[in-house]
């Protein structure tokens, strides 16, 4: 495998071959964009880029360096995430990291530090990111992955060449579930439309419990009145109960406000993300005015990523709903 290989993004790739060429790699990546889109994929092949034996600013996926890497056991290259059982990146673990950065790299090359999420460093984590994002380590590399960047710090953020991915497009979705999962059907379209450009998310979905939930959120959302916000609490405490399936929830609910709003305005029922559900989207975005389709699909965006930095699923899930029912009015 090569750079070459990876799907989509092809502005992120062409920034980084650039700077494996010129041998100006930064000391510091952020990068930003929707879970399961590939941003972990290409921190780890960017460090099989610095250490491939056989390849020059890309990787060859076969010899010593990219194996051990691929195997998470290269002594130059470290994955950072919350410890098992654990939801947070620790201020420890910050420093131990921090301290592996200033030791000689076994390799001769770059050590290679990635975190994934960092927005899961809390404060003191981040403040104690701080000093080594300012003054690095020679022949350092630190590559934060975030799905937006408002959990962390502006001066996390400042210090960091930021580099942002957008959702796949449907098509390469499709290619990979059929080319790298031997997916083959019409539920290869299926996945790849209510993934929403997220390779991750359509690899997790179970399409016939999906499609059960997704019917029932729709009855749920479709069913709110302007102004019931004693039905915006009740719904609200019923998908508060389990933190991932709130947030499938609310990724489901930017889904479907953005397909309201697509056929609102175009009427183009091939540009829908639930496609199988074009009447029940063409009933209800007659009445939808597009400032409240904006609003909602904002208004979600916002949820999910309060409860991704574990803010109280009930309470954030409640004020998103009332921001809905508000609309509405």
């Amino acid at each position: 495998m090569a750079l070459d290989e990876i799907i989509g993004h092809g502005r992120p790739l062409d920034i980084l071959r650039q700077a494996l060429a010129s041998g100006r790699l930064h000391h510091a990546y952020l990068f930003v964009g929707p879970e399961g889109v590939g941003k972990r994929t290409l921190a780890i092949a960017l460090a099989k880029a610095v250490h491939c034996n056989d390849s020059a600013a890309d990787f060859c996926g076969a010899c010593v360096n990219c194996t051990r890497i691929a195997d998470g056991n290269h002594p130059d290259v470290r994955i950072i995430e919350p410890l098992s059982g654990k939801k947070e990146i620790s201020i420890q673990q910050v420093r131990d990291f921090e301290r592996e950065l200033n030791y000689r790299s076994f390799s001769g090359k770059r050590k290679v530090m990635i975190v994934d999420p960092a927005a899961s460093m809390n404060l003191a984590s981040q403040n104690a990111l701080l000093k080594t994002l300012e003054e690095p380590p020679q022949d350092s590399l630190i590559i934060l992955i975030a799905a937006n960047a408002g959990g962390l710090l502006p001066t996390v953020r400042s210090r960091c060449l930021r580099i942002t991915f957008a959702p796949l497009a449907r098509h390469e979705v499709a290619q990979y579930l059929r080319a790298k999962q031997g997916m083959s059907g019409d539920g290869v379209e299926f996945l790849a439309a209510m993934s929403m450009g997220s390779i991750g998310a359509a690899l997790g979905l179970d399409q016939d419990e999906f499609v059960k939930k997704r019917r029932i959120w729709a009855g749920m959302v479709g069913a709110l009145k302007g102004g019931d916000y004693q039905a915006a609490a009740a719904a609200a405490e019923a998908l508060a109960g389990k933190r991932d399936e709130a947030l499938k929830f609310l990724a489901w609910a930017q889904s479907w406000y953005r397909d309201l709003l697509v056929y609102g305005v175009s009427g183009d029922g091939d540009a829908l993300v639930n496609l199988d559900m074009l009447e029940q989207i063409a009933a209800q975005s007659a009445p939808a005015e597009i400032e409240q389709c904006i609003a909602a699909l904002g208004a979600s965006s916002r949820a999910a990523a309060g409860i991704q930095r574990n803010l109280n699923r009930r309470m954030v899930l409640e004020k998103y709903l009332f921001a809905v029912v508000k609309g509405q009015s």
